[in-house]
């Protein structure tokens, strides 16, 4: 039986670590350190606790279109059955980057990333030749206006 990892407490020190990664997810311990009065070494200690913990990854995020994606596009789907198997036949879509369940007109948001308008019809044919999938509505990205991952720890 599995047994749920009990929850990792986060104090104001690492909160405070994380907003200083949140900014530059490359700062040195070292200048992090300062920043937080700790030492180097405790602050790569509680950086890889928060990673095994997976309450904190550190990624590089791209800009779709500049790697050759040129669509972007969250795509509403109704589903008849259950959400979770579905859920998880989109996980397997190499073009699937963010997939949530949710609560209103659509059952499941699911965003994908194209290289261009081809490859996007692609994805939704087989989107909708699923099983259990009643309906889609694809919501083209036409300009990325915001997108932050500073949100701090609150």
């Amino acid at each position: 039986m599995n047994t749920p990892e009990p929850a990792l407490i986060l104090d104001n020190v690492s909160k405070r670590i994380i907003e200083e990664l949140q900014t530059d997810g490359r700062k040195p311990y070292a200048a992090i350190a300062d920043s937080v009065g700790l030492s180097e070494a405790a602050v790569r200690q509680r950086v890889k606790r928060l990673i095994d913990s997976k309450l904190l990854q550190i990624v590089a995020v791209t800009d779709p279109v500049k790697v050759g994606f040129a669509r972007q596009a969250m795509i509403g789907v109704r589903v008849s059955g259950d959400l979770q198997t579905v859920a998880e036949r989109f996980e397997e879509f190499p073009e699937v980057d963010y997939i949530v369940i949710t609560a209103g007109n659509f059952d499941l948001l699911v965003e994908v990333v194209c290289e261009d308008d081809d490859h996007l019809l692609d994805v939704l044919t087989r989107f909708r030749s699923a099983p259990q999938v009643v309906s889609t509505e694809t919501f083209m990205y036409l300009k990325l206006h915001k997108q932050l991952y500073n949100w701090g720890t609150r």
